[in-house]
């Protein structure tokens, strides 16, 4: 009986705190066998419905509850050992609503993004579908950026527009904000693995 041959593609841990419709898009692109990433594990900080959609496929998951630990850097040197327990090439924050410490920042410092329901610089932080409407912009979208000590504050990787319609709420704009959130995350993942790759064979 032969070995499994390993994937050779890129090792990528996902993290989410909700429903997990990001994880979903990335979990489904990673099923086609040319996509340059696979999906090695999907953690949360609370025990998530999103979890499911690794847990189907057979995939590992975790939780790293901030309650469970004496303080919160003992919780970001647990979310550390978690993820660095799946030897990732790159770690995705998608929906994940906790904000990581030195810990995680110092193992994965550089190799850490996440998406963001805007166009960053503008309208940061955990209400930014809200933040745009009651600022009257025309336009909006989201945001793929590279996580640092700040929030939302980290290198913009890519963005993606979304126009404000009449009448839009903010249940409405964030659906639409959340399909090209979708979209962005898949491309801009295979972007960065990709890259990561070349430079890595140009050494």
């Amino acid at each position: 009986m032969s070995a499994a041959v390993p994937d050779p593609r890129a090792r990528v841990v996902v993290l989410l705190s909700g429903a997990g419709s990001l994880c979903a898009a990335l979990l489904d692109a990673t099923d086609d066998p040319a996509y340059p990433a696979t999906v090695a594990a999907v953690g949360s900080d609370r025990p998530a419905t999103g979890l499911e959609h690794a847990r189907r496929r057979g995939l590992p998951t975790f939780v790293c509850e901030v309650g469970d630990h004496a303080d919160r850097s003992a919780w970001d040197r647990a979310l550390a050992a978690e993820i660095g327990a799946h030897a990732p090439d790159l770690v995705v924050s998608a929906g994940f609503m906790k904000i990581v410490g030195p810990a995680v920042l110092g193992a994965f410092g550089g190799r850490l993004i996440n998406t963001h329901p805007a166009l960053l610089p503008a309208f940061p932080g955990a209400h930014a579908v809200r933040d745009a409407l009651a600022a009257g912009v025309p336009v909006t979208g989201a945001s793929v950026h590279v996580v640092d000590a700040g929030v939302d504050t980290g290198p913009v990787l890519a963005r993606r527009e979304v126009a404000v319609l009449p009448g839009d709420d903010e249940a409405r704009l964030h659906e639409r904000i959340k399909e090209a959130e979708r979209e962005l995350l898949v491309e801009t993942v295979a972007h960065v693995v990709t890259a990561d790759v070349a430079r890595k064979s140009d050494r």
